[in-house]
């Protein structure tokens, strides 16, 4: 196997395990609760924390990453999660539980974009789509597999198996990517860190994805989701305005006027949020209505594992075809394609 086929491959297990901590501790949370002795309110920042600073923290780190070095960044994160799942499996209560996944969040941050990033460009040319669809495929497996991982880990080894099952597959990552990076490369002296974008994306993510997490808690319409709704608009206007100034902007403005682009960036988000919407409702559903073990609610998200499934293979398959029919016709034909495609 080649070189570059070995690196989509270890990227695709990084991503996997990021994606995977996004939803594998919603149908433990009854047993960790019982575990730790621990209000659910508490465990709840256990849960969110990790996605609050996954989603805040993933494009300033990935352009650090692109700045001082890819390899060394994207090690330096698996060592970070390593420590975090660590952490987390071996928490003797609550507080300790939230710092273990605080850390694993700030590994998946790096670890993440780095992997999408070092899977394409270790490929040709001619072969990216492919790599795209496999890195991309692994996204929705992983997002869809976490319920049912969870309970199986739970059921046969407790709820501390769900954090330790990473620390296997984190080191056999670390093994695979100390031999297959080139761990010399150099920082790129060229490129500067947007810090007035970075800040402000993170202020926007950070207040965005709390108010999203927390407002049936608070409720919708309390001073703090008001507040933070408030903002997120704010952040988010003044991001706009610095990128569209910037010399190197975190994001190109200029890609929101590509309709291939704008198109894709709604149906994944969309898509994503119904995804994880369904995985973070049906394990409690099970659980806690309808008083199910978690094995048994494991499998009874199968069904609903193996729609996902045939939908990402579909995906993989579009993706393929699509990437061969735009070098026969033009980009908009095949996007219209797409959109009509049943």
């Amino acid at each position: 196997m080649k070189k570059s086929m070995k690196l989509v491959g270890v990227m695709a297990i990084g991503i996997f395990l990021c994606i995977l901590d996004t939803t594998v501790m919603n149908i433990a949370l009854p047993a960790i609760q019982t575990g730790l002795s621990t209000s659910l309110e508490q465990l709840s920042w256990a849960l969110n924390l990790y996605t609050i600073l996954f989603a805040s923290l993933t494009i300033p780190l990935g352009r650090l990453a692109d700045i001082h070095g890819r390899s060394r960044f994207y090690i330096l994160g698996l060592a970070l999660f390593l420590v975090g799942s660590l952490f987390s499996g071996l928490s003797a209560n609550v507080a300790w539980l939230i710092v273990g996944r605080g850390i694993q969040s700030l590994g998946a941050a790096i670890v993440f974009p780095a992997s999408m990033t070092i899977g394409i460009q270790s490929v040709p040319m001619e072969k990216r789509t492919s790599a795209i669809a496999t890195l991309g495929v692994t996204q929705g497996l992983a997002a869809a597999m976490g319920p049912t991982i969870g309970g199986i880990m739970t059921q046969f080894f407790g709820w501390r198996g769900i954090f330790l099952i990473n620390i296997p597959f984190t080191l056999l990552s670390l093994v695979l990517c100390w031999r297959l990076f080139d761990l010399h490369e150099g920082k790129q002296l060229k490129e500067r860190l947007d810090v007035a974008g970075s800040l402000f994306s993170m202020m926007m993510l950070f207040s965005l994805t709390l108010l999203l997490v927390k407002g049936s808690d608070w409720g919708w319409m309390s001073e703090r989701c008001l507040g933070l709704g408030l903002l997120s608009i704010i952040a988010l206007v003044a991001f706009i305005v610095v990128e569209a100034h910037s010399q190197q902007p975190m994001v190109p403005l200029a890609l929101f006027k590509e309709k291939q682009f704008v198109g894709s960036a709604v149906v994944t988000v969309m898509s994503g949020i119904f995804l994880v919407a369904l995985l973070v409702l049906m394990p409690s559903f099970f659980t806690k209505v309808q008083n199910k073990g978690e094995l048994l609610a494991a499998l009874m998200i199968n069904p609903r594992l193996t729609h996902d499934l045939h939908l990402v293979t579909h995906q993989r398959l579009a993706v393929i075809q699509g990437g061969a029919a735009s070098r026969h016709f033009d980009g908009e034909s095949v996007y219209d394609w797409g959109l009509c495609d049943p």
